[in-house]
């Protein structure tokens, strides 16, 4: 297979991560999960308490 015809799949890639969103499943005023999101389509619920969706928040309140 030639680079040419790999380039244009890792663009393609990188491309469709630019398009992850993540929101903010709220209740009560406490954040109860987070939703990794592409477009329309749910990806995956992370949990608000772990590694991840801890440095996910702090993102979120450092950037607001």
């Amino acid at each position: 297979m030639s680079e040419e015809a790999v380039q244009p799949a890792a663009e393609a890639a990188a491309a469709d991560a630019e398009d992850v969103s993540y929101q903010a499943v709220e209740k009560d005023g406490n954040v109860t999960a987070i939703w990794e999101m592409q477009g329309q389509k749910h990806l995956r619920t992370i949990d608000p308490r772990s590694n991840e969706g801890k440095q996910i928040l702090a993102l979120f309140e450092t950037a607001g």
